[in-house]
């Protein structure tokens, strides 16, 4: 990758390839700590899974969850560049109902570290929005909450989302002691959530074209990378610990098109690794007192064509397929840090192509409010899909 360095940089570099008489290799990504546990490691065999196919699954139990059947299904997945990914997912049935909806929700997993998915953290407050996300149980749905970043927890990485998303319902249908083969489906989702579940819901014609989905609920909607990450800029600003785990996650999955630690001086290289195994709370704490000047070595990356094209390859906006489900789109007008002209652009174009659109905006600036407020809405819009109701058109 073409870097533009200064004059001091390039006498330093090269003094020190004088002195071990080799340059330095380039620093590789900071992937996250592998799983102890052997249930989510991939088998030597699994190229030769189809992209759904479930490799195991586990029964288990949860203090809180009494009266509902709990599953584990790890199957098999694709990531951004076309290779064969482990996917795990987390359900979530009512014991004794029979082939019911079934809601795959994209919880806010905003992380960097394998403790923080869902299959993890489905009980701690380190999935914010757990227990809003099982609410349904009691209508007797069933939830499934997929770890939507893959084994490498690639945040940010929004085309690998909405793949696994989509391999993970095709699992659940295809394991047949869950009993979910005949079960209407839904996908929903907020912020991160929100960004797999609207590119799950746009790639499925052309990625699932066999599942049928019933509706779609996503809001907060990270629809322009491109656009947050100029906006961000090199100064301090209140969601840097975020933006810092997009912009590693996207590495994890980009290593080759996207080194940021290539970038990064010995206090960016240092908090990396700090942050590596960590969770959104650990990461804004940890990222309000820092930016991307203090911990980047050169300010050329943006200026990169390769690093503005993965940006726009993961961003909802420039992403020419289009859904085919009944949609529920809902945003805050406000929101300063999932900006509304990106996601209005998404549902204008939705809505000239004939798509079954619904666009929600609350009048509202801060980001998690408008996910507590608008959450209803979204369970009540998949309701009436269930239901057969004709979907609304709302632009």
């Amino acid at each position: 990758m073409r870097r533009t360095i200064t004059a001091a940089l390039a006498v330093l570099l090269y003094s020190l390839t004088v002195t071990v008489f080799a340059p330095a290799a380039a620093p590789a990504p900071r992937y996250p700590t592998p799983e102890a546990d052997p249930f989510f490691h991939a088998p030597a065999d699994l190229a030769d899974h189809a992209p759904g196919d479930v490799v195991r699954q586990r029964e288990f139990h949860l203090g809180p969850y009494q009266g509902t059947d709990i599953w584990q299904v790890a199957f098999r997945s694709t990531n951004s560049g076309g290779d064969p990914i482990m996917g795990i997912t987390t359900v979530l049935i009512p014991a004794g109902v029979v082939d019911p909806p079934l809601v795959s929700y994209q919880a806010l997993i905003n992380s960097l570290g394998t403790k923080c998915n869902p299959s993890h953290s489905l009980i701690s407050d380190e999935t914010p929005d757990a227990y809003g996300a099982v609410l349904p149980l009691s209508r007797g749905w069933a939830v499934a909450l997929p770890d939507y970043l893959g084994p490498n927890v690639a945040y940010g990485a929004a085309r690998l989302s909405g793949m696994v998303t989509l391999d993970s319902v095709r699992a659940l249908q295809r394991a047949p002691e869950l009993g979910l083969g005949r079960s209407q489906i839904a996908l929903a989702g907020y912020s991160g959530g929100g960004l797999a579940t609207a590119w799950a819901a746009a790639m499925q014609p052309t990625y699932a074209p066999e599942l049928t989905l019933a509706g779609v609920a996503a809001g907060g909607i990270p629809a322009d990378l491109e656009q947050m990450a100029l906006g961000l800029g090199f100064g301090n600003h209140p969601g840097f610990g975020l933006a810092w785990a997009a912009a590693m996650g996207l590495e994890r999955e980009y290593p080759q098109r996207l080194p940021i630690s290539d970038q990064l001086n010995g206090e960016g290289l240092w908090f990396r690794d700090f942050t590596a195994d960590e969770c959104r709370r650990f990461l804004l704490f940890h990222g309000i007192t820092r930016s991307a000047e203090q911990l980047a070595a050169t300010k050329s990356l943006m200026d990169d064509p390769q690093a503005r094209e993965v940006l726009r390859e993961n961003s909802l906006r420039y992403y020419p397929n289009l859904p085919e489900t009944p949609t529920l789109f809902w945003q805050g007008v406000f929101d300063s840090l999932t900006p509304f002209d990106a996601v209005a652009d998404v549902a204008d174009r939705y809505c000239a192509a004939g798509v079954p659109i619904t666009f929600s905006r609350y009048q509202i600036a801060e980001h998690m409010t408008t996910a507590v407020v608008g959450l209803p809405e979204a369970w009540n819009f998949l309701e009436a899909r269930f239901r057969g109701e004709p979907a609304p058109t709302r632009c």
